[in-house]
């Protein structure tokens, strides 16, 4: 991993995203760079509509231009190499755009848990962000500031659909030394007997030659129940789970279920793109 993006709105819940992205840049020699964003009214962007004054927007300007440095001077990035991007435009686009520009490894954001993502990443923005970007997403809930990727619940239907991308997805987890431990949720509208879970799951993850790995099946009423009990029973580090771009998330987590997995999940979650 040669490059972290951090977004921040410079809140406390951005803070603590951004020691965890340290955490990790520590651990692979990566760089980190700061990101943000001026969300101005969108009639100032296409300057069709009087918005705000040019004077009115470079103290803006300054105001950030100052706390990114700050921000970049902090205790929690000694050592670390670490550059900064300011730019005027619309938060998630900007995201997106930036991530690509810079071939970024990894965007690291922060989210406060059950009561959904706040401040800077407001609405749909990080909805739009993980389903739109190419690139691994980290949310990092709470106050998880220290990331372990030493047990990684992977949930899967184990489908041919899911295998588009997969083994960018374990590459980057063998990278960031993780020990996989794959998960398939049985529910009562798509019940399998354990004996052809198993097998699915099997056939599907020796294609991967994978040394070492894990495999779950777990009973519950709904995808999202059953991912979240299983991760708090195994004592879990972090959710993984992917996603299929502007085609919303993966049958898997069709619906609601990826959102409300984002919201009520107390423990940090990456998405993959497949």
């Amino acid at each position: 991993m040669k490059k972290i993006l951090v977004p921040t709105d410079f809140s406390e819940q951005a803070f603590v995203a951004l020691k965890a992205a340290a955490g990790i840049a520590r651990k692979s020699n990566a760089e980190i760079i700061l990101l943000h964003i001026i969300d101005m009214p969108q009639e100032t962007m296409d300057m069709i509509k009087p918005g705000y004054d040019i004077p009115e927007i470079m103290l803006f300007k300054e105001g950030a231009e100052a706390k990114l440095t700050q921000t970049s001077m902090s205790e929690e990035l000694n050592g670390l190499n670490v550059s900064q991007i300011l730019i005027l435009g619309r938060t998630f686009h900007e995201v997106i755009n930036v991530a690509k520009a810079n071939n970024i490894d990894l965007i690291v954001m922060g989210s406060h848990g059950a009561s959904g993502f706040k401040e800077f990443f407001v609405g749909s923005n990080t909805e739009k962000v993980i389903r739109m970007s190419d690139i691994p997403v980290l949310a990092i809930k709470g106050n998880n500031s220290e990331v372990s990727f030493n047990k990684v619940v992977f949930a899967n239907d184990f489908s041919e659909e899911s295998a588009k991308g997969f083994e960018k997805i374990i590459n980057f987890l063998k990278l960031n030394g993780a020990n996989p431990h794959f998960l398939m949720i049985n529910t009562p509208n798509n019940f399998k007997p354990t004996h052809i879970a198993e097998q699915m799951a099997h056939d599907f993850l020796k294609q991967y030659n994978l040394d070492a790995y894990e495999f779950s099946i777990y009973n519950d009423l709904d995808i999202e129940k059953g991912i979240l009990n299983f991760a708090e029973r195994v004592n879990a580090d972090l959710i993984a789970m992917g996603t299929h771009g502007r085609k919303g998330f993966a049958r898997l987590l069709n619906g609601s279920i990826s959102e409300d997995l984002m919201n009520h999940s107390p423990k940090s979650i990456i998405t993959f793109k497949l």
